[in-house]
């Protein structure tokens, strides 16, 4: 593993978005005992809304990718509110809620989308407790919404 996340995203390729701002009434992250929690994040690709229902219009690998993209605003969010990607201690949980036609049970593996970013980018430190969950409609009709709880080192 390369000395730094920074030198790490640059190995995998990974160029982090810039963080979104609130769309209502709360603040993106909050740090509290040694933890960050990250509002949900949207899934974002190149400054557009990916947008419908996994299972309906949309299939599992949208989600997947979706799901991703969720986790690379985690990211971002994440350097910006600590100053360094390097200050993460561990991802400790990810909440996973997927815009999900009634009969789609695969939000799991919507999920893995940010799961395995995770794990790519934070190694051992990436491997996380999650929830994923299907639900009828998210904000803006997004594909996918994703919060995290992150352990901040010292």
């Amino acid at each position: 593993m390369t000395d730094t996340i920074e030198a790490r995203l640059a190995e995998l390729g990974i160029t982090l978005p810039e963080p979104s701002a609130p769309v209502a009434a709360y603040v993106p992250t909050v740090v509290a005992g040694g933890l960050l929690h990250i509002s949900g994040q949207v899934s974002n690709k190149d400054g557009a809304l990916m947008t419908g229902r996994i299972g309906e219009d949309r299939d599992a690998e949208y989600g997947m990718e979706a799901a991703r993209a969720c986790g690379l605003m985690l990211l971002a969010q994440m350097r910006k509110a600590l100053g360094s990607l390097d200050r993460v201690e561990r991802i400790v949980k990810l909440g996973v809620f997927v815009n999900s036609a009634p009969a789609f049970t695969a939000q799991p593996q919507v999920a893995n989308g940010a799961s395995q970013l995770m794990e790519a980018v934070f190694g051992e430190s990436g491997r996380h407790a999650r929830s994923a969950v299907g639900v009828a409609v998210l904000p803006l009709n997004a594909a996918v919404e994703i919060d995290a709880i992150v352990a901040i080192k010292g």
